[in-house]
């Protein structure tokens, strides 16, 4: 099938939209948002209203205005997730430079003999060389200036400079299963499988968020373990659906309430959801009363 559309300019996209059924109170404001924000872009945030989705044709009622307050929701939700993740990502850079580096010492992420997969090995060793050649980071730089060999610098700078990606295929193709399991266990997680499968969540969703891609009704690729119990603050509900973002909102904010004590992860997600009530939070799937679980109750 070809493609046979055309670019259309701002007035253009306007009465396309209108005709289409979407309500537009003020056409110069609408304006004013497709010139800082593509169409495509906010095509997404037009969904939820459409009632034929082939067509685009919108629900009776649907407005414009709507879906710049969803996209502006989304938009927030993003900030206050990455910096989420990042505390995980940090967390997880820091116990594993502690804990392996005292078994197997300041190179050990260049000894196969520490991994399953060797394939797996071969891909983060040779990421990890190409991420070590192309940063500049003084202390890589200074490294390098200094000293000859080994050809890397030990894992407590090198790391430093690694992806989150690449850690955390590191971090699951360890061989050491028992300190893998006592990693876990700093995060409160009672064994590695489930802390392996946060972490796999985590990178997916820090690539959506650095793509700037929508986060709030996505499907996710990796769906993260849901244990029916945890030592610490957890879930009683079932999670409905373990491919949405609800479960990815609540291991982070268990991973935050254990790495960040105090922390206002979710107090700061109420306050957003409060500030958007037209937001939908069953397509994100969090389930009724979610509000009373023991991890988000007086938050």
């Amino acid at each position: 099938m070809n493609y046979t559309k055309q670019p259309l300019d701002y007035a253009d996209i306007i009465s396309m939209l209108k005709s289409r059924g979407l309500v537009i109170s003020d056409e110069n404001n609408a304006l004013e948002c497709l010139k800082r924000v593509s169409y495509f872009r906010l095509a997404n945030y037009f969904h939820p209203m459409e009632k034929d989705k082939v067509n685009h044709i919108f629900k009776p009622n649907s407005k414009f205005d709507n879906a710049i307050d969803l996209y502006n929701f989304d938009r927030y939700l993003c900030l206050l997730l990455f910096s989420a993740v990042q505390s995980l990502e940090i967390g997880l850079r820091t116990k594993m430079i502690h804990h392996i580096s005292l078994r197997y010492g300041a190179f050990w992420f260049t000894d196969a003999s520490h991994f399953q997969n060797q394939d797996i090995f071969q891909k983060c060793l040779k990421q990890v060389m190409q991420e070590l050649s192309r940063t500049k980071e003084d202390f890589i730089v200074d490294h390098f200036a200094k000293y000859d060999t080994p050809d890397v610098p030990p894992v407590w700078k090198t790391l430093e400079v690694t992806s989150f990606g690449t850690l955390s295929k590191l971090f699951c193709n360890l061989s050491d299963n028992a300190l893998k399991k006592a990693i876990a266990r700093e995060f409160c997680l009672p064994q590695h499988k489930i802390f392996e499968s946060w972490i796999k969540s985590a990178v997916a969703l820090r690539n959506c968020l650095a793509h700037h891609s929508r986060v709030w009704n996505r499907v996710y690729p990796i769906k993260p373990q849901i244990p029916t119990k945890l030592k610490g603050k957890w879930i009683s509900i079932a999670v409905p659906q373990a491919n949405k973002l609800y479960p990815q909102l609540c291991y982070l904010q268990y991973i935050q309430n254990i790495m960040c004590p105090g922390n206002d992860f979710g107090s700061q997600l109420k306050i957003l959801l409060k500030q958007h009530p037209n937001i939908d939070v069953a397509a994100m799937g969090f389930p009724a009363n979610w509000q009373n679980e023991p991890l988000w109750k007086q938050l």
